[in-house]
């Protein structure tokens, strides 16, 4: 099939399928007159990359997850190993999100008169140095108030 059906079919816009291919998540294809021309199976590999780019997996994990896939080889094992560090990661995800949902609704609560209230209330000097160690929300310290 051309390019134009295949992205059709996979409901992408063409030059998704050619930056698909110049990442290597798709193989180039068979040309025919210059154009490019699809087998079925590669209306497959680009199914199964949206539907892993929905899932939160990034492009590069996405070829990790496809380099040396056959098409007659069992997926499952692949599916296992790429699923159980994205799990992880988004657990993170999570607890940063629950970290944060807590710290927005204190804030609006805020009872500050001004801005240098604010921040001494909020112990921002010592929790911007927190969150540049571990990236996460800011953590109150013991003798900060609240807002």
């Amino acid at each position: 099939m051309k390019i134009g059906q295949l992205a059709k079919r996979a409901g992408l816009n063409a030059s998704a399928i050619r930056y698909y291919e110049k990442l290597g998540l798709l193989p180039a294809p068979a040309r025919t007159s210059g154009q490019r021309r699809y087998s079925s199976d590669a209306l497959h590999r680009v199914l199964l990359i949206r539907f892993a780019g929905e899932m939160g997996f990034s492009l590069p994990e996405i070829k990790l997850f496809l380099s040396g896939i056959r098409e007659d080889a069992p997926v499952g094992p692949r599916w296992k190993k790429l699923a159980a560090r994205k799990i992880l990661e988004m657990r993170q995800v999570v607890a940063r999100a629950q970290r944060l949902e807590k710290l927005m609704c204190g804030l609006s609560h805020c009872r500050c008169s001004s801005l240098k209230e604010c921040v001494n209330r909020l112990s921002l000097s010592e929790n911007l140095k927190s969150v540049n160690r571990s990236r996460g929300a800011p953590q109150k310290s013991a003798n900060s108030r609240s807002v």
